[in-house]
This record gives structure tokens, sequence and C-alpha cells, in this order.
């Protein structure tokens, strides 16, 4: 099975970002545990004050598919929606070389 990845950039609502950061933490604990999440990692860019951006590493599909229907993910959704200017932009991606692949 190839692993997948996905890169989301999440808009935010000026001047909010450390606060969407403090609450997406609960994601964070909550993957710990999924076997197949490899990487869940939150960035920050300067240039883009208002977004934060994810990067994740799954070992495969139906990985993906376990974390996107976990319980806590469906809770997490409002948790995060009082900080969002507007939908995820989210790209689906398929690894293709690189360190630690």
């Amino acid at each position: 099975m190839s692993k997948v990845a996905m890169w989301v950039r999440l808009p935010l609502k000026p001047g909010v970002r450390d606060e969407a950061a403090a609450a997406f933490q609960t994601a964070v604990d909550n993957v710990q545990s999924e076997d197949g999440t490899l990487l869940y990692i939150l960035h920050a860019e300067d240039a883009d004050a208002d977004a934060l951006f994810v990067y994740e590493l799954y070992t495969g599909q139906d990985a993906l598919v376990a974390h996107s229907s976990a319980d806590w993910f469906k809770a997490f959704g409002p948790t995060l929606a009082p900080f969002m200017a507007g939908r995820p932009e989210m790209h689906f991606l398929a690894p293709l070389t690189g360190k630690g692949l």
C-alpha cells in the first residue's frame, strides 16, 4: 500500500492564529494514538498571518479514511469553526521520494 499525504491551508479570521493553533492541539493529541498517522504537523507562515497549514502523512488511504472518520475528528470541527474564515483548502498528495519515506 502506498503512503498518502495531505497539505491543508486553514483560512482564519484576522488576529486569531494563536488561539486557533492552541485549539488545534486537540487534534495533535488525538492523532498520537492513530497507528496509520505518520506525520501530523501544524505550521504557521509569517507571510500569511491569517492562516495555519497542516502537513499530514499516512501509511495509506485506509489510514487517512480512519483519521477523517474518527469520532474525535467529527467533534473537532466545531471546536475550530469559530476561528475559521472559510473552508479549508485541501490538497491530496502522493509522496514520490524523500527522506523519511
